[in-house]
């Protein structure tokens, strides 16, 4: 049997797990051939905790001193959500690579990432139109792990309290989902996507956008088995819940987690 290209992704988590954590748990059990870490300073323990979850504990001020250390400059890590202008570094800091967030269920991951992909480019975003902070992945080579170096902002952005979106797109989602190229915008900010297509532009690294994820509160989403389907239709790689985290109207796990059950736009309903 051939190897398989390895995939890790990381998550930097500091404060207690949310409520919808068991789902992301589950289905990173149905994704065995990769390995999610989680950094954080939470020694809580995780029930049902699959083998290919690891969990690497370390504070917020050490993981400041670590980035300073290594980037060479002060950073600014004052509060956790800070962190997201961080994704692009991981790679560099940890030796780790790919990010993801908590609020993500996933379904088949190696459906969507195939050999053929994984072997051809060097980014792969998990939208057509930006790289998107939840779920991508970078081929792990020095020039890769250094690309957010490649941003004439980085040194700002990392040293400034501020978040900035500079792992996607500096907030200008409404304007790249029109079809704008980020590199005719007036932006003071380079931020990921800048630098992922003005070097793909220039020939430097193949990147691949793709629309795999579904996000909002559409409703009729199933999961069963490790698989994600939307409208009965449609298989996705996963379901970011950065609406539905806050709009469920019944915010706690059900009582066991089943083999099938579905989202509709305000409850997971055990199917």
């Amino acid at each position: 049997m051939p190897k398989i290209t390895s995939i890790a992704s990381l998550t930097c988590w500091y404060r207690a797990y949310p409520w919808y954590f068991p789902y992301f748990l589950h289905s990173c059990s149905f994704n065995p051939s990769i390995d999610f870490y989680i950094i954080t300073d939470n020694v809580e323990e995780i029930k049902n905790k699959p083998q290919n979850v690891k969990i690497v504990f370390k504070t917020l001020h050490e993981i400041k001193i670590l980035a300073s250390e290594k980037l060479g400059f002060t950073v600014n890590i004052d509060y956790p959500y800070k962190l997201c202008d961080f994704k692009p570094a991981y790679g560099f800091l940890f030796h780790f690579w790919g990010f993801s967030d908590l609020d993500i269920v996933f379904g088949s991951i190696r459906t969507f990432m195939t050999e053929r992909i994984l072997k051809q480019y060097d980014v792969i975003s998990s939208h057509y139109h930006y790289i998107t902070g939840s779920f991508c992945l970078f081929r792990n080579k020095e020039y890769v792990n250094r690309l957010f170096m490649k941003s004439k902002d980085y040194k700002m952005v990392l040293s400034d309290p501020t978040h900035f979106c500079f792992d996607e797109c500096n907030f200008l989602f409404k304007e790249l989902e029109k079809g704008t190229s980020i590199l005719e915008i007036h932006n003071p900010i380079e931020s990921m996507t800048y630098v992922v297509k003005k070097e793909e532009k220039e020939s430097h690294l193949k990147a691949f956008f793709d629309f795999v994820i579904i996000e909002g509160l559409p409703g009729n989403i199933e999961w069963e088995r490790g698989i994600l389907i939307y409208k009965q239709l449609f298989e996705v790689m996963f379901y970011h819940l950065n609406q539905f985290k806050t709009s469920c109207s019944r915010q706690r796990t059900l009582k066991s987690i089943p083999l099938k059950y579905s989202f509709t736009r305000t409850k997971i309903i055990d199917k």
